[in-house]
């Protein structure tokens, strides 16, 4: 499973993204529903956000987290004490699993980066039995991330390439509404629904935003890495303004909403 989402190490990335899935985690799960006794598929764990709330909400007999990335997997394994939770690693488009082999496979923040996802998707279905689940859920990237669109803004007006990485962040497939519905129906699954679920964080100041990006984490962090000094200095000025928007450097608050989808196995 090949993706566009970029990861250096497992701190970086909380700092980034894993502490959005924790927010994320538990809307996601009332939406995609579990019951006592099911065995759960995570499909593209990172750090164990989704898999960690998934065994505090229900006594499930068992939660198997996968990931492509060994940053991911050696992470959420050593973070792991409940016996219920295996994770290996694993492509999520040829998951090593046999068909029905679970009552529901969940994917948090996955699809949109991964370049197949409906066969993605259609994985999930495969392993997932007749009369179970198959969700996910994506961040709404044109009109729902806040603070990463100031970012990405201010990016574009400083150069070509900042107005090219806005065009793919925007719209990265599966992120416009209605795009997941479809792919799952396209795959066979039936009774899809589709809702937007929103969180929000508090960051403590300029640095506890910037400071994984400018590390080089996600897509926006491996772009920042590329530039070349002067265009670096330049950039991180440019997004250190918006984020202060005129007031001293403190806490600003940003919204996130996210698409999340369902649909059941026939």
């Amino acid at each position: 499973m090949a993706s566009s989402f970029h990861i250096h190490n497992a701190d970086g990335y909380e700092q980034l993204m894993g502490r959005w899935s924790k927010e994320l985690a538990p809307r996601f799960i009332e939406f995609a529903g579990i019951s006592g006794g099911e065995k759960i598929l995570d499909v593209g764990c990172g750090t164990g956000s989704l898999t960690f709330t998934l065994a505090s909400f229900a006594d499930l007999s068992e939660i198997t987290a996968i990931d492509y990335s060994d940053i991911f997997v050696e992470e959420t394994t050593r973070r792991n004490s409940d016996p219920r939770i295996v994770v290996r690693q694993a492509d999520a488009c040829a998951l090593p699993f046999e068909e029905g082999t679970f009552d529901r496979a969940l994917a948090l923040l996955v699809l949109h980066f991964v370049p197949e996802a409906s066969k993605a998707i259609a994985e999930m279905r495969r392993v997932v039995r007749p009369g179970g689940v198959v969700a996910a859920a994506v961040w709404d990237h044109f009109g729902g991330m806040s603070g990463m669109r100031m970012v990405i803004d201010t990016v574009a007006a400083l150069s070509d390439r900042g107005r090219q990485l806005r065009a793919r962040y925007c719209f990265q497939p599966m992120t416009q509404p209605g795009e997941m519905s479809q792919a799952f129906a396209e795959q066979g699954l039936i009774s899809v629904s589709e809702t937007q679920l929103m969180v929000r964080m508090v960051y403590q100041d300029f640095d506890d935003f910037w400071a994984p990006i400018a590390a080089g984490e996600g897509p926006l962090g491996n772009y920042i890495g590329s530039l070349e000094d002067s265009e670096r200095t330049r950039t991180d000025a440019a997004v250190r303004d918006a984020y202060e928007a005129g007031h001293p450097d403190g806490p600003r608050s940003f919204a996130n909403i996210a698409w999340a989808c369902r649909g059941l196995v026939p």
